[in-house]
């Protein structure tokens, strides 16, 4: 494998990685403080599909091949089905949401990370499952970005001009821009300041290259997924875009994947915000 971000070893990958794939079997035989009663398995679920993210995240910052990445997205959207129906059940809201997209940065983050993976991945079918999690908690409608990564794959979904968070206004924007060179352009700065960005948004996974010893930490890579998604669907020429996030081979797997289950691309005008 040639990793895809110099601040992984191989032997830094393969303990993180089997770690956070027998997070499921660990969590099965052992107990987890509770703050109230009853809450210990939405905070186990809670525990699974984070791992499950993160292994995934490190299998492709580690070289693993794109292919390799499916059944982990699987297990990703099955470990968050998990947590919604355990947080549902704890906390009486039959279809609360498994992530706090308008207040908190960091979950609206991981929430277009999976989408735009299962977009890249040609997964309609994982697309509609995960989505329908947070569609049903009253989140459709409500966010440019969200509804954007949707509109190619997923019929139905709604034009509007309004997004939760500041720190990807410049990626919405390259999807509305007068000409394509100026798509190239809103792409390419938004990649250049995506890092420093969530550093002031204090996300916990920034800088968490700097505290690896030996086998030993808590990062499993820096990536924006999301840019990726939105070149390949919006047909932005990425070809200026050079910077460790950008997950160039995702965009070009998915530009050239032949399969049955490809996104049907809507090539209509899109309409300016």
């Amino acid at each position: 494998m040639k990793k895809r971000q110099q601040f992984i070893t191989q032997s830094y990958y393969k303990t993180l990685v089997e770690f956070y794939d027998a997070s499921e079997v660990y969590w099965a035989s052992h107990g987890i403080e509770e703050d109230f009663p009853g809450q210990e398995a939405s905070l186990k679920a809670y525990e699974i599909k984070q791992d499950s993210l993160e292994a995934l995240i490190i299998r492709y910052t580690a070289g693993e091949p794109v292919e390799a990445l499916i059944k982990p997205l699987e297990k990703v959207v099955v470990a968050f089905e998990a947590y919604q129906r355990a947080l549902a059940s704890y906390e009486g809201i039959t279809n609360i949401s498994p992530l706090n997209l308008d207040e908190s940065p960091s979950d609206y983050e991981e929430f277009v990370q999976i989408l735009s993976l299962c977009i890249l991945l040609h997964r309609n079918d994982l697309l509609a499952r995960f989505v329908l999690l947070t569609d049903a908690a009253g989140f459709d409608g409500e966010d440019t970005l969200y509804e954007d990564l949707l509109r190619k794959a997923l019929p139905g979904r709604v034009d509007i001009d309004e997004w939760f968070h500041p720190v990807y206004t410049l990626l919405i924007r390259s999807i509305y821009a007068e000409n394509k060179d100026e798509a190239s352009k809103l792409l390419n700065e938004y990649c250049s300041q995506w890092y420093s960005s969530f550093g002031e948004l204090q996300t916990s996974w920034h800088d968490t290259h700097l505290s690896i010893d030996g086998d030993d930490g808590s990062y499993f890579g820096y990536w924006a997924f999301e840019a990726a998604a939105i070149a390949f669907l919006y047909e932005v020429d990425d070809s200026r875009v050079d910077h460790l996030i950008y997950p160039r081979d995702l965009v070009e797997y998915a530009r050239n994947y032949t399969g049955s289950t490809a996104v049907q691309m809507d090539h209509s005008e899109n309409k300016a915000i």
